[in-house]
């Protein structure tokens, strides 16, 4: 009996041009936004208010960015400084704990360990305001209110890290391999340092990205921590800048331009690194 091939053409993956004309609306209006901040950044008082409005930028820029810099009630610069080290910080730690969690939950047999994933799950359903009041006593009671420390210790561990590395690390880590590196005479922390986390730098990249642009955006809790001091983050020091009875949008926006920039230059190096990662975590699963 002879079998019969069929060669079948490939099929066009490409997507018709209305997908491209959806998606080119969509890139429009989301960096729309960012586009007009840097609009404003870049003109005066008058072409501000003039109506209808510029839409091309102006010539302004370096002058507006020097009053941000220059202002005497803002320390526009300490700020950015203290943002950098406080998202830089809560990155690595949270890499680090919700990477070796992670590995735990995933890879390691122990009593109660459903248990437990379940409470860290349950944890990402209670607003983080409801335990503003207690996590400022806390602070307190330990000195640091009024310090970055205050700012970066509650945030050195997320449970959404925890929950996401658990699950890539489960499909991307045979356990054959874990059990063939423990004959070899491999303790927890040499098989985590060796075969889990080089496996895992995808996951890795897309945890720290995200956590990194949420720490350089937290508002609330800076502010509560670091309000009237003289080196506050970069989202308080903008709500300085936009404070008072007159607000000048040109210096405000000025300043919102040039503490996103990190952000834009961040996710355009690491923007593949996230498209990859979640595309692997979405084939393994």
């Amino acid at each position: 009996m002879t079998k019969t091939y069929v060669n079948r053409a490939p099929q066009d993956t490409r997507g018709s041009w209305l997908t491209y004309v959806g998606l080119s609306l969509v890139l429009l209006f989301s960096a729309f936004p960012v586009y007009w901040m840097f609009v404003i950044s870049t003109s005066t008082d008058e072409a501000v208010a003039q109506i209808p409005p510029s839409v091309l930028p102006g010539g302004e820029f370096w002058t507006n960015a020097n009053e941000v810099f220059t202002l005497n009630e803002v320390f526009f610069a300490a700020s950015l400084i203290n943002s950098v080290i406080v998202s830089s910080v809560i990155t690595l730690s949270t890499l680090f704990f919700c990477s070796l969690a992670g590995f735990a939950f995933a890879k390691l047999r122990f009593r109660g360990r459903n248990a437990l994933l379940v409470v860290v799950v349950l944890t990402l359903t209670v607003p983080s305001q409801l335990g503003i009041v207690a996590l400022y006593i806390v602070m307190g009671k330990l000195g640091w209110n009024g310090s970055l420390l205050a700012v970066i210790a509650p945030g050195l561990v997320s449970a959404f890290g925890v929950f996401y590395m658990r699950q890539f690390i489960a499909h991307a880590v045979p356990d054959e391999l874990v059990e063939s590196a423990r004959i070899d005479g491999a303790l927890n922390l040499r098989v985590y340092w060796n075969i889990v986390l080089p496996a895992i730098r995808p996951a890795l990249a897309v945890l720290g990205l995200l956590t990194f642009v949420m720490a350089w955006n937290d508002f609330q809790w800076p502010l509560i921590q670091l309000n009237g001091t003289d080196f506050p983050t970069s989202m308080v020091a903008l709500s300085d800048l936009a404070s008072g009875n007159y607000v000048i949008y040109r210096r405000v926006l000025a300043g919102a331009f040039i503490a996103t920039v990190p952000l834009i230059v961040l996710l355009l190096i690491g923007g593949r690194q996230i498209v990859r990662g979640i595309m692997e975590g979405a084939v393994k699963s």
